[in-house]
């Protein structure tokens, strides 16, 4: 997030064109298709009643959902940053480590106590004592997803915004000098994009559990795996693109260092939706016949492919426009909306090339948006005994409140910071850098002293399930997972104030 202010420093000296001003006509196309949406979910959504607790239908439904809640911006942004600055194949080869040890214990360990409580994190936590810290554990889990949403659905806007662009055929506009400083400045033209996103999430919430959560993440996921490899295969057969795929692959042992493991570590612990309240709703959602161990296999080689495959994409396209500088690379917001577009413009296609990245990115997004926001509203119905659509109303409302000081923050309100940040960068730290690891912590906590790593292997091995990788679940969840999280807390704060770079 931080090469947005220097963004706008550098828009601030190139002249606004009127073309940036088209925004509103962009996003206007489809309100019209997100407003039929949300009648057409509204007339299909499923009756639930308090007594008796949505359900996904199955493996697949739990395995596509969780799945497409990891598999979201930060495998697209940040994931080929990290692993071109951080040696290569050996990041990746640490990556994978971590998720099979660390991503599978936690993984493992929310959905169990998920459907152990068949509750959303509050009442889960609470099923275990009413005490002080356990109500605190509980409920942030519960917040972090409510304060989350609201800035990553701006972002989702933005992705809508150049996607109506490449299909309106100006990838030519989105790729000059300053189009996205303008663009991000305006704050009207930031707010209908926003709007138009969030009210997608809030349609696809409103439907239900399996009507929308479910059935969106079946459609999008498959979209999204297609798109991947399309995209993958002609990024990697552009003319010096070779040579990003030995960047990306081969290990380098000279950018090897602990700041490799630690980046990898925060890069899975953001991927898998670890700490988020989410696996621990969708685990209330799952039927007692459905293998947690495997589905959880099934959702770290869907993320990590999808990451690698990000790689694949990025990395080698970079290389090529960039005639093999490595530096040219970026993370966040101006590797996709600025340097990414001047890639594709430089090459044959770009403008297909780009309507295919950004569908596929915006398939990302709205997958784990709406595991976010679910999380929120199953923890509104079950703490306040609201219906499914009063929640999903009021959480809509909370979304548009919140989402529009990040929407407007580098326009009207780019004046208004808080410890120098302005809001989405603020609302992006606090959560992703303070409370999902104090909230991992208490995950930790909770299993390992409160209710026993006992109680979790009975839930594992229900309807002839298995646990194979019991004495590692045991190990990590007791000893290493909280001191992970640990450093992930320090070493995530200390990057924010620029004490360490990542």
């Amino acid at each position: 997030m931080k090469q947005i202010k220097a963004v706008q420093e550098k828009t601030n000296k190139t002249k606004k064109t009127d073309k940036a001003d088209k925004t509103e006509d962009n996003c206007g196309i489809i309100s019209s298709c997100v407003i039929q949406m949300i009648l057409n979910y509204g007339r299909k959504r499923e009756v639930e009643h308090h007594e008796k607790r949505s359900t996904f239908s199955g493996k697949l439904g739990f395995v596509l959902s969780a799945a497409g809640a990891s598999v979201g911006l930060g495998n697209i942004w940040r994931f080929p940053y990290l692993a071109a600055k951080y040696g290569g194949g050996i990041f990746l080869l640490v990556y994978i480590i971590l998720a099979l040890t660390f991503g599978y214990t936690m993984i493992v360990a929310e959905s169990a106590l998920g459907r152990m409580t068949k509750k959303s994190p509050v009442g889960a936590y609470h099923s275990f004592g009413k005490s002080k810290w356990l109500s605190f554990g509980g409920w942030i889990n519960a917040i972090i997803p409510v304060l989350i949403v609201p800035y990553y659905s701006v972002i989702g806007g933005w992705v809508i915004k150049y996607l109506a662009g490449y299909v309106m055929g100006q990838g030519q506009e989105l790729a000059a000098d300053g189009y996205f400083g303008t663009f991000i400045s305006n704050g009207v033209s930031t707010e209908i994009c926003f709007a138009v996103f969030t009210l997608f999430t809030v349609a696809i919430i409103y439907a239900g559990v399996q009507n929308g959560v479910e059935r969106v993440s079946k459609l999008m996921m498959p979209v999204l795996v297609v798109l991947s490899v399309i995209i993958c295969v002609y990024s990697v057969t552009r003319p010096g693109a070779m040579e990003g795929v030995k960047y990306f692959l081969i290990p380098n042992l000279a950018n090897f260092s602990w700041m490799t493991v630690v980046a990898a570590m925060g890069q899975m612990f953001y991927s898998l939706s670890i700490a988020m309240g989410i696996l621990v709703t969708f685990g209330s959602y799952m039927k007692k016949d459905v293998p947690i161990e495997e589905s959880t296999r099934n959702v770290e080689i869907f993320d990590t492919a999808i990451a690698i495959m990000a790689g694949l994409m990025i990395i080698p396209a970079v290389f090529a426009f960039s005639g093999g500088t490595p530096e040219t690379l970026q993370a966040g917001p101006s590797l996709m909306f600025i340097t990414i577009p001047k890639v594709f413009e430089s090459m044959g296609m770009g403008t297909i090339v780009g309507i295919m990245f950004f569908l596929l990115v915006l398939c990302a997004a709205v997958t784990s948006s709406i595991a976010l926001t679910e999380s929120a509203v199953s923890t509104f119905q079950d703490e306040l005994k609201w219906s499914r659509r009063k929640a999903t109303v009021i959480v809509g409302v909370i979304m548009l409140l919140l989402g529009t000081l990040s929407s407007l923050g580098y326009g009207p309100l780019a004046g208004v910071k808080i410890i120098g940040m302005q809001f989405l960068d603020f609302f992006d730290f606090l959560t992703n850098s303070v409370m999902m690891p104090i909230a991992a912590i208490a995950t930790c906590l909770l299993v390992a002293r409160v209710m026993g790593v006992k109680k979790i292997e009975e839930e594992m091995l229900l309807e002839n399930g298995t646990f194979r990788r019991k004495k590692i679940f045991n190990f990590m969840i007791q000893y290493l997972c909280p001191i992970f999280a640990a450093i992930i807390l320090v070493s995530s704060v200390a990057n924010a104030f620029g004490w360490i770079s990542m």
